[in-house]
């Protein structure tokens, strides 16, 4: 490794529109390219943990708007979970699980940091037991990561495939309705949810090894 290569993660700032869903592509997604960027990650690669935001970021920020409820906060926390993805690059193995499920996992641990953190020392020992465990709501926090773990997935796909997919999942709509809030043939709209069912399956399966 090169002396000048820098010690320091840089520092990202929220942008406008920051948070919405970007698009991955299949092939940047790939297995071979997950294992080379952990290589650049172990040999501390700030360009590496760049391209870690690039593909992470607007999920994870997502994800802690909703846990922690405040905007600037998460802020804060997005920045406390990449300074521990470059911290913890070396530990990122593509064999046992896809980046963005590793990265959602620092993600998930700092939310619930912050929420813990959050809650005032009250003087009764019980009662902060039991706003400790209100405040946290790591159940919550569970669900939002699933949740946006598979966004980051949907984003993976064709958008043809997607689309329909995020109105099922997300809008609550049947195949009918979205077929007709497309102005799609409904046969159309049941084999690109079909294909695109089959690719979610086939990278949950590539992730869980």
């Amino acid at each position: 490794m090169s002396e000048s290569v820098a010690l320091d993660p840089p520092r990202f700032t929220a942008r406008p529109g920051y948070g919405k869903m970007s698009r991955v592509t299949p092939v940047e997604a790939t297995a071979g390219d997950e294992a080379r960027l952990a290589e650049r990650l172990r040999e501390r690669d700030p360009e590496a943990l760049r391209e870690v935001h690039e593909r992470c970021a607007r999920v994870t920020f997502g994800f802690l708007v909703k846990a922690v409820g405040d905007r600037a906060a998460a802020e804060d926390v997005q920045q406390q979970v990449f300074f521990e993805v470059w911290k913890r690059g070396a530990s990122f193995d593509p064999d046992r699980g896809a980046l963005l499920t590793w990265v959602m996992t620092i993600a998930r641990s700092r939310a619930i940091d912050h929420l813990r953190r959050r809650v005032p020392q009250p003087l009764d020992p019980q009662e902060g037991a039991a706003a400790l465990d209100a405040a946290s709501s790591e159940d919550r926090v569970d669900e939002l990561v699933e949740r946006w773990r598979m966004r980051g997935l949907l984003e993976r796909l064709p958008e043809n495939e997607a689309r329909p997919l995020r109105l099922r999942f997300y809008g609550g709509l049947s195949q009918s309705e979205i077929a007709a809030r497309e102005d799609i043939p409904l046969g159309t709209i049941k084999t690109r949810m079909f294909s695109g069912l089959r690719r979610l399956r086939e990278m949950i399966d590539e992730e869980n090894g």
